[in-house]
């Protein structure tokens, strides 16, 4: 039986012109300390020498990476004395038919750059062209569910419901209170100077309910319920459960799109109730403590302050917001690719996407309702 020498892989010189390996040739025998360096000091002693022959049969066991050693230090060729058994000339056999490693050509990052600008108008069509599609399959997977719905994704709608609306509350009400304490004590600050604490009602009011509390909510659901989504699809996607489905019949939309779309459209403007709720709580008490604004006088003169249109209109973004971000959520999640690289690209993207779309969709509210509410 050998012994624990007889293990370490070793080059033993038996005279001027011959070297024979020993020992056993395997990656967790080359990852002893020193035994690398050892061998490749060997083999440099003899590279000036034009015929050294060498001896492998005395191997006991070698793997890849102790034949890829080998090879590398015989400048990726045979040498023209070699003794191998048959499986070792089948692992050498295999390194001449690999070749050369060549990567691929890095291109400057000027070049990188004109390419996206080049590839833009394609880019830009192949997402207006995939959007309209998941909007039409949407209405498609709507009409059936509505001359069906006791066959409609009950489960589903509400599973999404409870996600996306139930467990944030938490993250909202936290935002919403700190923005009302921040706005309401910068405003109070100012409003003071000039005489005008009773105006602190009719600020706080209007920029709440008709600007921030939408758009707040809207932010928080695009980054926490929307990346969610995302990654719920990206990952059915990676784990084949949607190539399953679609060999079992049964439909990506209306199982998973449609479901999520209803869900958010009907969390959305509840949640930004609530935003707008615990906002003016937090501006309330930041006036009371600030200015002396006594909390009856702040609610009995919240009403004519800001006139319930406003309210219907934060509740109407709501629920285009909703829709916006559950579509880009979808959308990016079925793009993405069988692979983990992708999964997180398409995440981030849907993320940037949807906070975008809502910030400009925000916009469109505000001019085309620049009369309304006031």
């Amino acid at each position: 039986m050998s012994n624990d020498k007889d293990q370490i892989p070793r080059l033993d010189i038996v005279d001027v012109n011959s070297v024979v390996a020993r020992g056993r040739w395997r990656v967790e025998s080359l990852a002893i300390p020193g035994s690398i360096a050892r061998i490749q000091s060997t083999i440099r002693s003899f590279k000036e020498k034009d015929a050294v022959k060498w001896d492998l049969s005395q191997i006991l066991e070698l793997d890849y990476i102790g034949a890829q050693l080998l090879w590398d230090n015989w400048n990726k060729s045979r040498p023209q004395e070699l003794v191998v058994t048959v499986e070792q000339n089948k692992l050498f056999s295999r390194l001449e038919c690999t070749g050369s490693l060549k990567l691929p050509e890095t291109k400057p990052s000027n070049w990188c750059f004109f390419e996206k600008i080049r590839k833009f108008p394609h880019t830009a069509a192949e997402h207006f062209s995939g959007t309209v599609g998941l909007v039409g399959q949407l209405m498609i997977d709507l009409l059936r569910f509505a001359k069906a719905p006791h066959k409609g994704p009950w489960t589903e709608i509400s599973a999404n419901i409870y996600r996306a609306g139930a467990q944030a509350l938490s993250i909202t009400a936290i935002v919403g209170f700190l923005i009302g304490v921040v706005l309401s004590y910068l405003s109070a600050q100012q409003l003071h100077v000039f005489g005008g604490d009773a105006f602190l009602v009719n600020l706080l009011g209007m920029s709440v309910i008709r600007e921030l509390g939408p758009l707040l909510a809207a932010i928080l659901v695009a980054g926490r319920s929307g990346s969610a989504m995302t990654a719920q699809l990206g990952v059915m996607r990676v784990t084949e459960e949607l190539s399953a489905m679609q060999v079992m019949g049964m439909s990506h939309g209306f199982r998973l799109i449609m479901p999520k779309v209803i869900a958010l459209s009907i969390v959305m403007p509840l949640l930004i109730i609530w935003t707008d709720m615990l906002a003016l709580l937090g501006g309330m008490l930041a006036g009371s403590f600030e200015i002396g604004l006594s909390i009856p006088y702040f609610l009995s003169a919240l009403p004519n302050a800001v006139p319930i249109a406003n309210l219907w209109i934060g509740i109407g973004k709501g629920f285009v917001f909703g829709i916006l971000i559950a579509l880009i959520a979808c959308y990016y999640g079925m793009k993405i690719k069988p692979n983990t690289e992708s999964l997180g690209q398409g995440t981030t993207s849907s993320v940037v996407t949807s906070i975008t779309i809502v910030i400009l969709a925000d916009a469109i509210f505000a001019v085309v309702l620049q009369g309304v509410g006031f």
